[in-house]
C-alpha cells in the first residue's frame, strides 16, 4: 500500500484533472455531483494516471450511482453468499462457476457483475428477464448466437492494451475478428425481427462499428502474427510496395545485386561486369581493364565513378549502387519503422470507434 498525500485529491483540484482528462469546460454535461464526489472521482482517475505512467486508457464519463438500481452488498455478506469466490478464495465451488456457461471472456465478466451487482429496479429486471425468455424460448437462435460469440477474442483486454500502448498485432487482429463476429451476431438478431429492449439495444450497438475497419485489419496484418510489434513482419505481403522493397532487400539482397549487375552488363555490353564487396569500397562495379578505359569516356562516364584501378581490371561506383547499398545496410531498421508507422495508423483508427 502506497500512501498518497492528500494535496491534490481535493474537490477543486479533482475537478480541474477530469475536465483536462475529458476535454470539457465543465461537468455539467456529465450531470450533477457533490463536492464529496468530484473529490472521489478525480482521486480514481489519479490512480489510474499514476499507474499507467501517463498513457490514457478510454475511460468513460463519470456517471453518479444513486445506489438504486443495483443490490450494495457489503464485503462480510458477499464472501459468505459465495457469489464469485468461496470463502477459501477459490473460484470453483462458487455461485458463478455453477451457473457460467459463457462462451466469452467478456460475458464471464459481464456474468460476474450482475451477480456481484444485482438489479433493484423492477423496470430493469423485467426488460432483461424478457431477453433472457426470449432466448430460452428459441433454442436455434440462442445456439446460432453461442456459435457467433465463439468466435469472439477478449476484445475489451485487447482494446485496453492499445490505448494504454502496450499491445501488439495480435491485439489488432483480435479487434478485426471482434467487429466482424459483431456484425454477424447483429445480422443474426436483425434475423429475428422483433426483439426485447436489452436485445434491441446490444443489436444496435453492435451494427454501430464501421464495417471498413476490419476490412482494412485484414488487408494490413499478415496471417501468422508476432507477439510484439517491434519484432516486425506483420504487415502483410503487398500492401506496401515500400516496405515490401525494404524486405527483399533484407532478405534477398544478392538477388537485387545480381539484378542490378545483369541489367548494367546488358546496358554496357560487357558480359563480364561483376559487382562485388570489399570492407574498403563497400559493394563496386568491376570490370576487365579494356571495358574500364570505355568507362571514363561518354557516355558511361556519367553513370560510373572510377574508384580503383588493378593490374587487370577497373572499379567503379553508381550513384545507384551507392543508393542501394544504404538501403541494404539499412533496411532491417527502415523496414521496421515503416511497419510501426502502419501500427501506429491502425491504432488511431482503431481507438477512434
Amino acid at each position: 500500500v502506497t500512501p498518497l498525500a492528500r494535496d491534490g485529491l481535493d474537490a477543486a483540484s479533482a475537478e480541474r484533472r477530469l475536465k483536462e482528462f475529458f476535454g470539457v469546460a465543465t461537468l455539467d454535461a456529465f450531470g450533477a455531483f457533490t463536492r464529496a464526489e468530484i473529490a472521489a472521482a478525480g482521486a480514481a482517475l489519479a490512480y489510474v494516471e499514476r499507474t499507467q505512467f501517463g498513457a490514457r486508457p478510454p475511460l468513460s464519463a463519470p456517471v453518479r450511482d444513486a445506489g438504486s438500481a443495483t443490490m450494495l452488498i457489503d464485503a462480510a455478506t458477499r464472501a459468505n453468499l459465495e457469489l464469485t469466490r468461496t470463502l477459501g478464495g477459490d473460484r470453483q465451488g462458487s455461485l458463478l462457476a455453477t451457473i457460467d456457461r459463457t462462451v466469452t471472456p467478456g460475458g464471464a465478466r459481464l456474468l460476474a457483475e450482475r451477480l456481484a451487482g444485482p438489479l433493484t429496479d423492477p423496470a430493469a429486471i423485467a426488460a432483461r428477464h424478457d431477453a433472457v425468455e426470449l432466448l430460452v424460448a428459441d433454442a436455434g437462435l440462442r445456439e446460432d448466437l453461442r456459435t457467433a460469440l465463439e468466435k469472439v477474442p477478449d476484445v475489451a483486454r485487447a482494446l485496453a492494451r492499445l490505448s494504454l500502448d502496450r499491445g501488439g498485432p495480435r491485439d489488432l487482429a483480435a479487434l478485426g475478428a471482434g467487429l466482424d463476429a459483431a456484425r454477424a451476431i447483429a445480422a443474426l438478431l436483425v434475423r429475428h425481427g422483433e426483439l426485447p429492449v436489452e436485445l434491441a439495444r446490444a443489436m444496435r450497438a453492435l451494427g454501430e462499428s464501421d464495417p471498413d475497419l476490419p476490412v482494412r485489419l485484414d488487408a494490413t496484418l499478415a496471417d501468422e502474427l508476432p507477439l510484439n510489434r517491434r519484432d516486425g513482419r506483420f504487415v502483410r505481403e503487398g500492401f506496401d510496395p515500400a516496405l515490401d522493397e525494404l524486405r527483399l532487400l533484407q532478405i534477398d539482397s544478392r538477388k537485387v545485386i545480381a539484378q542490378l549487375q545483369a541489367r548494367y552488363a546488358t546496358e554496357t555490353n560487357c558480359r563480364t561486369l561483376r559487382i562485388k564487396h570489399n570492407s574498403m569500397l563497400g559493394y563496386f562495379v568491376e570490370v576487365p581493364q579494356v571495358a574500364g578505359e570505355e568507362f571514363l569516356r561518354d557516355p558511361w562516364r556519367a553513370t560510373f565513378v572510377h574508384r580503383q584501378t588493378m593490374s587487370d581490371a577497373m572499379r567503379f561506383s553508381s550513384v545507384e549502387l551507392g543508393e542501394l547499398e544504404a538501403k541494404i545496410a539499412s533496411a532491417a531498421d527502415r523496414a521496421l519503422k515503416l511497419e510501426l508507422g502502419i501500427f501506429g495508423a491502425l491504432c488511431e483508427a482503431v481507438l477512434a470507434q
